[in-house]
């Protein structure tokens, strides 16, 4: 009876899971990407150099030294070491403008890690989100831009496992020609973004663009 209840619940799950194509008519469009930060200080955010950037060839298909995929598991903590990053996660979803939801901007050490997405491990591509900054300064996600391909991204999942992903590019991309498939489709394996704002500032418009990491898993812990 016990594990009929589990595959119920884990169906359950995924059916309310929202679909690739649902994703990708509101992804394509740049609407459902992190729009919150401020840009209110004298120096920006770093922001990605062109070597880092996903090379579609490198990053396209089942990578040779990926680690097997985990089970569903809530993340519980995010980890960048090499930008000093150690943040609780908490589950967000899409707000009621069609944007991915962000951690509330009170707390800038906060990441979001997108429900809509497979969870940190899984085969798929999971996302975690965070703000860049807000009024008071730097938040969660300031150093993004500055990570290279190499560095890790560590997750800790509620099933006690840490998820450990390797960086293998980093971009910035427009939020109105936002590439959805490109950043969100499934690669075969397990995979991991890592989204804030970033490009350029205006007071109106706040940031322009939107930095995203892209990391692969390679280590189970």
């Amino acid at each position: 009876m016990y594990g009929t209840e589990l595959a119920e619940d884990e169906e359950e799950r995924r059916r309310k899971r929202a679909p690739w194509g649902v994703l990708a008519l509101v992804l394509l469009t740049g609407l459902a990407l992190v729009r919150n930060g401020s840009g209110e200080f004298d120096v920006g955010p770093p922001q990605p150099a062109s070597a880092a950037a996903a090379d579609s060839q490198v990053s396209g298909g089942i990578f040779a030294g990926a680690a097997q995929p985990l089970p569903y598991a809530l993340p519980d903590r995010v980890r960048i070491p090499s930008i000093q990053v150690d943040a609780p996660t908490i589950p967000v979803g899409l707000d009621l403008d069609g944007w991915v939801g962000a951690p509330p901007p009170e707390d800038p050490n906060l990441a979001g890690w997108f429900t809509g997405s497979v969870s940190p491990g899984e085969k798929g591509t999971a996302v975690v989100v965070g703000h860049v900054d807000n009024t008071l300064g730097p938040a969660v996600f300031y150093g993004l831009g500055a990570l290279k391909p190499g560095n890790r991204v560590e997750v800790a999942r509620q099933d006690g496992k840490t998820a450990v992903f390797e960086v293998y590019g980093v971009e910035v991309f427009a939020k109105n020609d936002f590439p959805g498939d490109r950043v969100y489709a499934s690669k075969g394996s397990a995979e991991l973004r890592v989204i804030t704002c970033g490009g350029g500032f205006s007071k109106q418009n706040g940031y322009d663009g939107n930095v995203v990491a892209f990391a692969r898993l390679v280590e189970v812990h």
